[in-house]
């Protein structure tokens, strides 16, 4: 192995400038209880853009386009609210090969494929989300060709899969998990999901119907037959005039019991009104803006709970790793790109044409 390798590096927040591509960053080396892992592949999501453009910053209203917000406040402009250090190598989703250990280290990892669980803990107080980070914010990520992670936030994977396959799973698919975990959703559910085309979108398909839940999808029209093959029971247009009408055709109710939305933006008012009495909203972005009009009268006489779902609880990545062992979710790989064209893939992603999950490899 050399001493340096190939990365992207983030800078500062801003335009594409402050994405550097780097052929000279020191591989990093594993402390005690950490390993090293050769990149595979690396996923792309939301938070990549949203960090870099500085999107999270409460002076930012707007939908991110991947360009630079210069209102945004750099102390409050990540996901947990808190300066970020630069310079940073981003990347959460990785998948690669153990080719080194730090002391203490078990053995039996080395030479193994794994998979990253993108949840940062203090491993004395484990649950507690205020000692939370994220993987490719708080810590270096995967956007290079090797990695170090304590060997704790790694899980070995048995499976077919390709590399990239694997690395459109981790943010989108544990994402998903958890807002249907925080929406207690079981069968008999009926949930309907803003953004199905997109990677969380179409993990919360997949994911909802493994609970036995009945799915109806919200996408562009363009993107329906598509998002139907992903597995949703009903694929409905996101422009539909008369949501109720609709919703009534389709599935026999006028309502669901929960609306899963990582979309937010001006239409948010009308998919909170389809939302039975008692029923629940599970919330994990807002890619269409996030300021939004909310009717209190709607929230409160209709005995709704809202969840907000972010940080993962400890366990539900290993339960994630096992689904996609046992075949119970697919992946989809929209595209792959290798990591030298980020700036291209990037652009890709925030364009939202395609359908899934965009991947790099180093």
């Amino acid at each position: 192995m050399t001493d340096q390798m190939n990365a992207f590096v983030l800078m500062g927040h801003g335009d594409f400038d402050q994405l550097q591509w780097r052929e000279d960053w020191p591989v990093p080396v594993p402390e005690a209880g950490e390993v090293l892992i050769k990149v595979g592949a690396c996923g792309l999501n939301n938070t990549d853009v949203n960090t870099r453009t500085a999107w999270y910053s409460k002076a930012v209203s707007e939908n991110t386009t991947g360009g630079a917000f210069d209102d945004a406040n750099d102390e409050d402009a990540t996901w947990g609210g808190a300066a970020i250090t630069f310079p940073r190598i981003q990347g959460a989703d990785v998948v690669g090969e153990v080719v080194g250990l730090g002391a203490d280290c078990d053995a039996s990892l080395m030479g193994k494929r794994v998979m990253i669980d993108t949840w940062l803990r203090d491993w004395s107080d484990p649950t507690n989300m205020d000692k939370c980070g994220y993987y490719g914010s708080e810590c270096d990520g995967g956007f290079a060709q090797y990695t170090k992670i304590d060997q704790r936030h790694v899980h070995v994977v048995e499976s077919d899969l390709s590399d990239a396959e694997l690395a459109t799973f981790a943010t989108s698919s544990i994402t998903a998990e958890n807002m249907l975990e925080r929406a207690a959703v079981t069968a008999g559910d009926r949930v309907l999901i803003t953004g199905a085309s997109g990677g969380v979108g179409s993990a919360l398909i997949q994911l909802a119907k493994r609970r036995g839940a009945m799915t109806i999808a919200l996408c562009s029209k363009s993107k329906m037959d598509a998002v139907k093959e992903v597995g949703a029971d009903v694929v409905l247009d996101r422009d539909t005039a008369d949501l109720k009408a609709a919703l009534r055709e389709a599935t026999g109710h006028e309502t669901v019991s929960v609306l899963a939305d990582v979309v937010g933006g001006d239409d948010w008012p009308k998919w909170l009104d389809r939302i039975e009495r008692g029923g629940r909203l599970t919330c994990a972005g807002a890619i269409a803006g996030p300021m939004v009009t909310f009717d209190l009268r709607t929230f409160y006489l209709r005995d709704l709970v809202f969840t907000g779902a972010t940080i993962v609880p400890v366990g539900l990545f290993a339960n994630l790793v096992s689904y996609i062992e046992k075949g119970e979710i697919k992946p989809l790989l929209a595209e792959t790109f290798p990591l030298s064209e980020l700036h291209d893939a990037q652009r890709a992603f925030i364009q939202k044409s395609h359908i899934g999950n965009i991947v790099v490899t180093p």
